[in-house]
């Protein structure tokens, strides 16, 4: 049996993704051989939360939430004897939205099957900013923050946040993209390391029983050349048995599986079985 399951994929309800359907997803996942997948659609920000990218359209919108779970549900069974599929959302933990983000979980929690949590707002002061969302305005973040080095900072500090802090019984278990603050690295280098911090939410992730996503987009971002999170930190990860889950985070049905033999090959460690969800 296949040992390839991609479990960080995107969907037609992402705003800011393709309109490919999902069925399409699903074949091409046949096609590829995979065991099985889980959709993670960004799901609804908290309502009275100010999207802070110009086109406001980081998550899904509210309203599209029920017939993107119901539809879901009607194609886990369709095809259930070809592949197992896992019905899922990414949820963003934003630092001060917690009972907002709670009160979401205990109302879809129970319809979910697996989901990522993951952090792509910082805060500084009353504002946010979206991490991830293009060079400029992590350019705009490096200057509201002070340097690149208090960004990272901010971001290590918030991701260390969403691991610890109480989110409920459906708060998502795998830890999205830890190392999504080096996405534009190559652009805006940085003096210091960052191991430290990154050990540390390793330890936190590994107290609290979470998974890892291990994330292969950012191998193909311009600026970063490498997976969410890094070779050195998927060794130390392997070391402390914190499971690793593969992730594209496809936004097209053709980016399904996209970086899976890069990860394995790159990995000096024998760990397949650890890449897919149990």
């Amino acid at each position: 049996m296949s040992t390839l399951y991609d479990g960080h994929v995107h969907t037609p309800f992402c705003p800011h993704g393709t309109a490919d359907p999902l069925s399409l997803y699903i074949e091409r996942a046949i096609d590829s051989g995979m065991s099985g997948m889980t959709f993670t659609e960004h799901a609804p920000l908290p309502a009275g939360f100010i999207d802070p990218v110009p086109e406001k359209d980081s998550g899904m919108e509210r309203g599209n939430l029920p017939a993107y779970l119901n539809e879901l549900s009607a194609l886990k069974q369709y095809y259930s004897k070809a592949i197992s599929i896992n019905i899922g959302l990414e949820v963003d933990y934003i630092d001060g939205w917690e009972k907002e983000t709670k009160d979401f979980l205990d109302e879809v929690g129970p319809k979910l099957d697996d989901s990522i949590l993951s952090v792509h707002f910082l805060k500084m002061d009353s504002q946010y900013f979206c991490i991830d969302y293009s060079e400029g305005m992590f350019g705009e973040m490096i200057r509201s923050f002070g340097s690149t080095e208090e960004v990272y900072s901010a971001y290590y500090k918030t991701l260390a946040k969403s691991i610890t802090c109480d989110l409920g019984k459906y708060k998502p278990i795998r830890i999205g993209h830890i190392t999504l603050a080096q996405k534009f690295q190559k652009l805006y280098p940085t003096e210091g390391s960052f191991h430290k911090d990154i050990l540390t939410i390793l330890e936190l992730i590994k107290k609290h029983g979470c998974e890892l996503d291990y994330n292969s987009a950012g191998l193909f971002k311009p600026f970063c050349k490498e997976p969410y999170p890094p070779h050195w930190v998927v060794r130390e990860a392997a070391k402390q048995k914190i499971p690793l889950v593969y992730g594209s985070d496809a936004h097209s049905a053709k980016g399904l599986g996209k970086g899976y033999e890069e990860l394995i090959q790159r990995d000096v460690l024998s760990i397949p079985l650890s890449l897919q969800r149990k």
